[in-house]
């Protein structure tokens, strides 16, 4: 099997695939770093009905098959659903969208972002937090000026992994996006396609193209441990 890497690479069908999925890891990674910092800081609390439901949510997907949580959401999002007839009253689409894709890629990999944070307030020396609410501070800039900045090696960590979970999702985005060609097709469903339609090729470049990104996640991963090792040895 011989591949041409520069056919393939003017295909436009191919550079749609890619750019959607650097698209999605983008937004995506700005949305799990606002939800990442902002959950870690509501579930890290004192464990009430609300949060302990919270905590649920959170955590479904990750144990939940990509599937059924698609179509979940699809009850949830679509033209008949709770969330998504008021949204399509107003004119806006999800389901079928760039946007769907944008959520598919948020939920699947939120779990990794707070989950990281989580568990690395919970196993901090609670003793700086409080010292902080003894010098008069308050909770919210504890949290700013005390947990945030031990605990940002975690925050990384967790942002990295879900950042490989976004490039890695097939099942909620082949729900919610639909999988159409030039549209919401990602990288991954279009090897996914390309498969299904003989075109070896294009599979291989694609799978070569997310072997670079993943590889590059990887380093990136190792020196943030590295660094965080690094700091715990000095402390």
């Amino acid at each position: 099997m011989t591949i041409d890497t520069n056919e393939m690479l003017r295909s436009f069908d191919s550079r749609s695939a890619v750019m959607l999925s650097l698209n999605t890891a983008a937004v995506t990674l700005a949305l799990h770093l606002a939800a990442g910092v902002l959950a870690g800081y509501f579930l890290t609390g004192r464990k009430t009905i609300l949060r302990s439901l919270a905590d649920t949510a959170v955590t479904l997907p990750l144990i939940f098959p990509p599937i059924a949580t698609g179509f979940l959401l699809l009850l949830l999002l679509g033209r008949n659903g709770i969330i998504g007839h008021p949204l399509q009253n107003a004119g806006i689409e999800i389901i079928f969208s760039t946007t769907g894709v944008y959520i598919a890629s948020f939920i699947a990999g939120l779990p990794l972002v707070i989950k990281s944070v989580q568990s690395a307030i919970e196993t901090m020396d609670r003793s700086l937090i409080e010292a902080s609410w003894t010098l008069g501070k308050s909770r919210t800039q504890t949290y700013i000026q005390v947990v945030l900045p031990h605990i940002r090696y975690a925050l990384l960590t967790g942002l990295i992994l879900s950042l490989g979970r976004s490039f890695g999702e097939v099942g909620i985005t082949l729900i919610l996006g639909g999988n159409i060609s030039e549209k919401t097709e990602t990288m991954s469903l279009a090897i996914y396609n390309a498969v299904f339609e003989g075109n070896f090729e294009k599979a291989a470049l694609l799978s070569v193209i997310l072997a670079f990104i993943s590889l590059g996640m990887f380093a990136v991963l190792k020196k943030i441990t590295q660094t965080a090792n690094g700091s715990h040895t000095i402390a």
